[in-house]
């Protein structure tokens, strides 16, 4: 039986269960997806804060040590050699806690992400 198995209503929900200086990390970041993904959803999808445009578009989540940022596997390929300097995985980032976050960087995958889910709902809609 799994006991200390948290689940999140809400993003607020999951940044306030963090500890205050990473609230305001993640703050931060939320700030800065909805800027560049106005129309995004947010909504809890895996127990993580998550952003969906059509389809999920990011997610993210605190660790002991580092953020995790999730854009796609696409969105990693698309900025690898901006990202090469941050440990990842196929779909993934991590951005260490201590050090600034790429935030600049990070509205740009943002917006290459709306840009790739509004293509794909447009290309399943229409196939004109």
């Amino acid at each position: 039986m799994e006991e200390n198995k948290v689940t999140y209503a809400s993003v607020d929900q999951y940044i306030a269960s963090c500890a205050p200086e990473v609230q305001e990390i993640l703050q931060t970041l939320r700030k800065v997806i909805r800027e560049a993904a106005p129309e995004a959803e947010e909504k809890i999808s895996y127990q993580m804060p998550t952003w969906f445009l059509h389809k999920n578009l990011v997610h993210f989540a605190a660790f002991k040590n580092h953020i995790g940022f999730y854009p796609d596997p696409s969105g990693i390929e698309a900025f690898k050699e901006e990202l090469s300097r941050y440990k990842g995985a196929k779909g993934s980032v991590q951005f260490p806690i201590g050090e600034p976050l790429p935030y600049e960087l990070i509205t740009r995958i943002v917006q290459f992400r709306v840009a790739e889910n509004q293509q794909q709902a447009a290309e399943k809609r229409g196939k004109k």
